[in-house]
């Protein structure tokens, strides 16, 4: 029982995170300026959208699990240039990255195949959009 309610934790912090960066992304997408702007600013669009569903998913897996998930996000840092955005959410996916390893123990620990086998689909899209944020920092932003 004590590792059902730790990964029923797990994951409101997960949901937490995916609120706060699916705004993040957003008002970054709303936000970008400079040369390089119209193709990011697609890429954040996209991410928060995925992210967006992850939430939806995480809620839906702790409702059936009967927790009730948070409707409050972790702390928003949207950034001033497109270099500090990217950096920002490039962060934000390593964090992502490291929870979400943790989440997959727990769900193993707690005998829960199922919340393990998400988080694996989960975690492999956030590889994605660290991949794709660290790619984007590696050339020229232009301003």
């Amino acid at each position: 029982m004590a590792k059902q309610t730790a990964l029923k934790e797990w994951l409101n912090k997960a949901i937490a995170r995916e609120l706060a960066v699916t705004v993040q992304y957003m008002w970054q997408h709303v936000m970008a300026i400079g040369m390089d702007s119209p193709a990011i600013r697609e890429v954040f669009e996209d991410v928060a959208i995925e992210e967006m569903k992850h939430a939806e998913e995480i809620a839906e897996r702790l409702n059936y699990l009967g927790g009730v998930p948070t409707t409050k996000p972790e702390p928003i840092k949207v950034g001033g240039t497109l270099k500090e955005m990217l950096e920002m959410d490039l962060a934000a996916e390593e964090e992502a990255i490291a929870m979400y390893k943790q989440i997959i123990k727990a769900a193993d620990a707690a005998g829960d195949p199922t919340t393990r086998l998400m988080f694996e689909k989960i975690l492999a899209e956030e590889e994605d959009h660290a991949d794709t944020f660290s790619t984007i920092l590696a050339r020229p932003v232009r301003q």
